[in-house]
């Protein structure tokens, strides 16, 4: 699954005392939805600290473009753009209906868990993700092609 998504409805615990969804929970479900993606293609958490290595967020960037709100039906899609020696690139929209209403993502650094240096992905793991360009026709047709203005920083 190239790209990945999940639905869900907004619950109470996600509202903050402006009576709509607080920022932290957007990171909560990309973070989820990168987890899960990586666990569905054989290479999520579980199975890399089996192999002592792991994947670490580096950097995290989130445009909110409309308030979400308690019962509000939601689905994340998440993908992987670019992948690049040790780091991945990962891309993210939340939808409500056909309204975009977030863009986000995170670059990823992979890393030797027992010495937590910065080590290239492994073939057999990067293998496994399909990088997508931001104008790839199935991003257009779900309604989510939309350029964004962040880039990680390599230096």
């Amino acid at each position: 699954m190239d790209i990945y998504q999940y639905s869900f409805t907004v619950g109470p615990e996600s509202i903050d005392v402006l009576k709509h969804v607080n920022n932290r929970e957007y990171l909560r479900w990309m973070e989820k939805a990168a987890m899960d993606h990586a666990s569905s293609l054989g290479c999520g958490a579980k199975e890399c600290l089996a192999r002592n290595e792991v994947w670490v967020a580096r950097e995290h960037w989130i445009e909110y473009l409309r308030p979400c709100y308690e019962g509000d039906e939601l689905t994340v899609y998440s993908w992987v753009e670019k992948m690049d020696g040790p780091r991945s690139l990962r891309r993210y929209a939340v939808k409500r209906g056909n309204r975009l209403v977030s863009l986000g993502a995170t670059e990823w650094v992979y890393i030797n868990f027992k010495t937590g240096k910065v080590m290239e992905v492994p073939e057999d793991v990067a293998s496994r993700f399909v990088a997508i360009a931001n104008d790839d026709p199935r991003l257009v047709d779900l309604g989510i092609a939309r350029g964004v203005r962040f880039e990680p920083h390599y230096d």
